[in-house]
């Protein structure tokens, strides 16, 4: 299957796609079904998400999702006003179209000691009539990136997660490449001809100039926030504005440094990051908890590169869009099914394929840098402390957009051939994710969220 480079790259809100955008996304479905005769509405919370949905926000997405908001269209500063409204008057506005009684000591329910068995981001939605029948249940995944499946979706497939008249169809990466080779045309050719299916003249670089000027306004809001502390608990202070500053304020010095571009990459990924953790709009590249890795690597081609053009541009996100497609297919890009390797691996990948892309690489040299991007990525655990999308989440991606300009600049030293390829390290992302403990899956329950001492 061929995802869509707009399936991959959506625009929403933080902290989490997975946890945020995807049950946002679920109530306001089942609220838009049963807003009419429901009086009441449950919500059940399951696996990951009950671990640390409050974390990640997924309490006041529920919230904001039930009374018909979704993420691409919210704004953050109003919901934060309507979340309050909800919670001081125990009543919420079922699909903006009728007020309900909803009271989340009783309508929202974390069910931390159980997993259904699909997947571990689990929501189950029961509306009840006037006598308290049950007029209706619906049960839904988020499945990563902020895509849902509900139960009926389960073992067929949904237009909406894919390109199913495309004309290069493709399963691997080694299908990919056969595609290039047959038709003499580039990764990023092949998709944007499978993208211009269905879309009017002229209309896919419209849409790609908009998810730019998305990456890119987060990157801007974050380095000019004024908000010192992220919220959540941790005390984790900003540290993008302050970064910016100092860089701006040793520009003649840093001509002498050779690495000196390294903390203006570290500075967008960390801005990037530190907005989604604080709610904001930011661009799910492919994942919430890895969306700082693909604007940062994407500004560097634009303020570093040699000759940067509209058309590499484009070709970055429609490659790292092609790679993104093969981990969605054949393994996650979900943390609470593989952990991180499955969001900044994957983010990572698909960066440092982008990034050799926009410079001219050959498809061989492309799928290298994207094995390279993974391999050096497999087995990262997700543990973020506090069920936070904060620690180690904003430092890896910076880590992780530094990676993949490596992957992208050591693949470009050969010429495409390597050991192991891509196909095989998606595999190993797949089998690792299945033999990783559920401690390292967004549950919070291992590794750095429970060796850090929260206080």
């Amino acid at each position: 299957m061929v995802a869509s480079v707009f399936e991959l790259f959506k625009i929403g809100v933080g902290p989490s796609s997975s946890h945020t955008m995807g049950p946002m996304t679920a109530a306001a479905d089942f609220a838009g079904r049963v807003a009419d005769d429901a009086v009441r509405v449950q919500v059940r919370l399951y696996g990951s998400l009950a671990l640390t949905g409050k974390g990640h926000a997924t309490d006041r997405a529920i919230l904001l999702g039930l009374a018909g908001h979704v993420p691409a269209e919210i704004d953050p500063d109003l919901a934060e006003e309507e979340i309050i409204g909800i919670r001081s008057s125990r009543r919420l506005n079922l699909a903006g179209r009728k007020s309900i009684e909803f009271d989340e000591q009783h309508d929202l329910l974390f069910l931390q000691r159980e997993r259904l068995d699909f997947h571990s981001n689990a929501m189950t939605f029961v509306a009840t009539g006037m006598d308290g029948e049950r007029l209706a249940d619906r049960t839904y995944y988020s499945v990563g990136g902020g895509a849902i499946l509900s139960q009926d979706d389960i073992g067929r497939n949904s237009p909406d997660e894919g390109v199913w008249d495309a004309p290069h169809l493709f399963r691997s990466g080694a299908e990919l490449l056969a595609l290039c080779s047959a038709t003499g045309k580039t990764i990023a050719e092949l998709t944007a001809e499978n993208e211009a299916v269905g879309l009017p003249p002229g209309e896919l670089p419209v849409r790609l100039a908009i998810i730019r000027a998305a990456m890119s306004a987060c990157i801007d809001r974050g380095i000019r926030s004024e908000h010192a502390e992220l919220p959540g608990g941790l005390r984790v202070k900003r540290r993008a504005p302050a970064i910016y500053k100092a860089l701006i304020a040793r520009q003649e010095r840093a001509l002498s440094d050779p690495l000196a571009v390294i903390d203006w990459i570290n500075l967008w990924a960390l801005a990037v990051n530190e907005e989604n953790a604080a709610g904001g709009k930011v661009v799910t590249a492919p994942t919430n908890g890895a969306a700082g890795i693909v604007p940062a690597v994407l500004r560097y081609y634009e303020r570093f590169a040699p000759a940067p053009t509209q058309q590499g541009m484009d070709a970055f996100l429609l490659t790292a869009a092609a790679i993104g497609s093969l981990f969605k297919e054949n393994a996650s890009i979900s943390g609470a099914e593989v952990g991180c390797q499955g969001e900044v691996g994957v983010a990572c990948s698909m960066a440092a394929a982008g990034l050799a892309a926009a410079l001219g690489a050959s498809p061989g040299q492309i799928e290298n840098a994207a094995e390279i991007g993974m391999e050096h990525n497999l087995g990262l655990t997700c543990d973020p402390v506090a069920g936070l999308v904060q620690v180690p989440c904003i430092e890896r991606n910076a880590v992780g957009s530094i990676k993949a300009i490596e992957a992208a600049r050591l693949a470009m030293l050969g010429d495409g051939t390597h050991r192991v390829s891509l196909d095989q390290v998606i595999e190993t992302m797949r089998r690792t994710g299945l033999d990783m403990s559920e401690h390292y899956k967004e549950t919070a329950l291992g590794g750095l969220a429970v060796n850090v001492v929260e206080c």
